[in-house]
C-alpha cells in the first residue's frame, strides 16, 4: 500500500510551488484573524528554511509521508512546533495540490514561451540571411517550384508562433486559483481567496469548489498545446534529417549537433534531429495517457489524479529539452547555397510559371495552358533536358504564339522574383515578413 500510495518519487518536484502556497496561505489566516501573527511569522520562516533544505539538497524525503505535502509539514513541525499544524485550517490537500500543480504547469507554460522564442529568433535569423537563396520547395517531397530558403525558414516561425500562441491562450485561460476550495465544498472558515489568488499570482480565485479541486484541464491543455509543438519540432527535424544526407546535401549541420561513427570515419549522422524525433512520442503518449486518467472520473478528487504530474513532468522535460536542441541545430546549421540553387532547378520547377506566362501574355485558358505546358514537358523529358533549354523553335511546334520573352519567367530566380503577393515566397516578401516578426519577437 506504501508502495502504489506515495507520490513523493516524483511530486517533490512541487516543492516550490507547495511552499509558496502555504506561505500565501499562513498570510492570509493571519491578515483574516484566523491564525495569529506570530503563528503566521513563524510558519512563513519555517517553510523558508524547509524550501533553502530542499534546494541544498538536505532535506530527507520520506516515502511513509506520502506526498510533498505531508513531508514539507512534518518538517516544519520538527522546526518550529505546534503552530506547523494551524497551516492547514481552512483548506486540504486536494485544493493545495490543485494549487501547486497550477503553479508548476504556470512556471512550465513561461519556461516554453522563452525557449520557442528563442527557437523563433534563430529561425529569424535564418531566414533573414537567406531571403534570396532559391531553393526547390515540394508537394509529395518531389521537386514542385521555386521557393526561398527565407521563405522556407518563416514557414517555421508561422508554426512555432501558433504555438506560442496556444502556450500563452493556456496560461491566460488557467489563471484561477484553487486555494480555498479545500475538500471540495469551500470552508466554514472567513478565508480570503482573492488574497491568496493575488499572492500567487492568479487573476481571480475558481468559482467553483467542485471544480477547483477536480480540475486538470490546465495539464491536458499544457499537453495539447505541447503535443502541437512537438509534432511541428518533428517536422522540422525530419527535413534536418533528409537535407543533411548526402543524397541532398542542402544543409552541414554543426560538429556540435551531430555525432561520428564507431566503425564509420565517415559518418556525420544527424543524432539531435532523430532524437527530438523519437522523443516527441512520449509527449504524444503523456497527453492520451492523462486523457485516459480523467476520462471516467466523477467530481470531485479521485486518488487516480495522483497520475497526473509523472505524464506532465516527463513531457515538459523532453519538450524543453527538443525546443533547446532544435533552437542549437538552426543557429549553427549552415545553407549549402550553391547545392540549394541547383536542386531548384530541377524537376521542371518552372512549368506553373510557364503556364502562368501561357494565360497573362497569351490570354489562354488555364486549363490550355496547363496542357500546353504537361507538353512542353514531356518534350523536355524525351530530350533529357529541363524546361529553359527547349528552343523557341521546340516551344512552337506546340504552340505557334509562344515568344521568346517566355525564358524570362523559366529561370528560378525570376521564378521567386515574381512571387509578390502577400506571403508569396518573392525575397521582397520574405524580408517584410522577417521585419515584422522581429519587430513582435525582439
Amino acid at each position: 500500500m506504501e508502495a502504489i500510495n506515495a507520490s513523493i518519487g516524483f511530486d517533490q518536484r512541487l516543492a516550490a510551488q507547495d511552499i509558496a502556497g502555504s506561505r500565501a496561505h499562513a498570510a492570509m489566516l493571519a491578515a483574516t484573524g484566523i491564525l495569529t501573527d506570530k503563528d503566521a511569522d513563524a510558519i512563513g520562516e519555517g517553510l523558508l528554511t524547509v524550501l533553502s533544505e530542499i534546494e541544498g539538497g538536505t532535506f530527507q524525503f520520506s516515502t511513509a509521508l506520502e506526498d510533498i505535502h505531508m513531508n514539507v509539514e512534518a518538517r516544519l513541525k520538527e522546526l518550529i512546533g505546534d503552530p506547523a499544524g494551524r497551516v492547514h485550517t481552512g483548506r486540504s490537500r486536494n485544493d493545495q495540490v490543485a494549487t501547486d500543480f497550477k503553479l508548476w504547469v504556470r512556471d512550465q507554460l513561461d519556461a516554453t514561451e522563452g525557449a520557442l522564442l528563442a527557437l523563433i529568433r534563430a529561425l529569424l535569423t535564418q531566414a533573414e540571411a537567406g531571403a534570396d537563396w532559391v531553393m526547390p520547395g515540394f508537394t509529395h517531397l518531389q521537386v514542385a517550384q521555386p521557393v526561398t530558403w527565407g521563405h522556407h525558414m518563416m514557414a517555421y516561425v508561422e508554426m512555432f508562433a501558433r504555438d506560442l500562441g496556444r502556450m500563452r491562450d493556456a496560461r491566460a485561460r488557467m489563471n484561477e486559483c484553487p486555494l480555498g476550495a479545500a475538500a471540495l465544498a469551500g470552508t466554514s472558515f472567513p478565508i480570503d481567496r482573492d488574497m491568496t489568488a493575488q499572492a500567487l499570482g492568479f487573476d481571480r480565485p475558481a468559482a467553483n469548489s467542485l471544480d477547483a479541486v477536480s480540475d486538470r484541464d490546465f495539464a491536458l491543455e499544457f499537453l495539447g498545446a505541447a503535443s502541437i509543438c512537438a509534432m511541428h519540432l518533428s517536422r522540422m527535424a525530419e527535413e534536418l534529417v533528409i537535407w543533411s544526407s548526402a543524397q541532398f546535401r542542402f544543409v552541414t549541420l554543426s560538429d556540435r549537433f551531430s555525432t561520428g561513427s564507431s566503425i564509420m570515419p565517415q559518418k556525420k549522422n544527424p543524432d539531435a534531429a532523430e532524437l527530438i524525433r523519437a522523443k516527441i512520442g512520449r509527449i504524444f503518449g503523456a497527453n492520451v495517457a492523462l486523457t485516459m486518467v480523467m476520462k471516467g472520473l466523477p467530481l470531485a478528487y479521485s486518488k487516480d489524479m495522483q497520475e497526473d504530474k509523472e505524464q506532465v513532468f516527463d513531457a515538459a522535460d523532453n519538450l524543453m529539452l527538443a525546443l533547446a536542441a532544435m533552437e542549437g541545430m538552426v543557429r549553427d546549421m549552415s545553407a549549402n547555397v550553391a547545392v540549394l540553387e541547383a536542386a531548384a532547378a530541377t524537376g521542371f520547377s518552372t512549368a506553373t510559371d510557364l503556364a502562368d506566362w501561357l494565360v497573362r501574355v497569351l490570354d489562354m485558358p488555364f486549363r490550355e495552358a496547363h496542357h500546353v505546358t504537361g507538353t512542353l514537358v514531356g518534350m523536355a523529358e524525351a530530350k533529357g533536358v529541363d524546361l529553359p533549354d527547349l528552343s523557341l523553335e521546340d516551344m512552337q511546334s506546340v504552340h505557334a504564339d509562344i515568344r521568346k520573352d517566355v525564358f524570362d519567367v523559366l529561370g528560378v530566380h525570376n521564378s521567386v522574383a515574381s512571387r509578390v503577393s502577400y506571403g508569396g515566397t518573392a525575397p521582397a516578401q520574405v524580408r517584410a515578413q522577417v521585419a515584422r516578426w522581429k519587430g513582435i519577437v525582439t
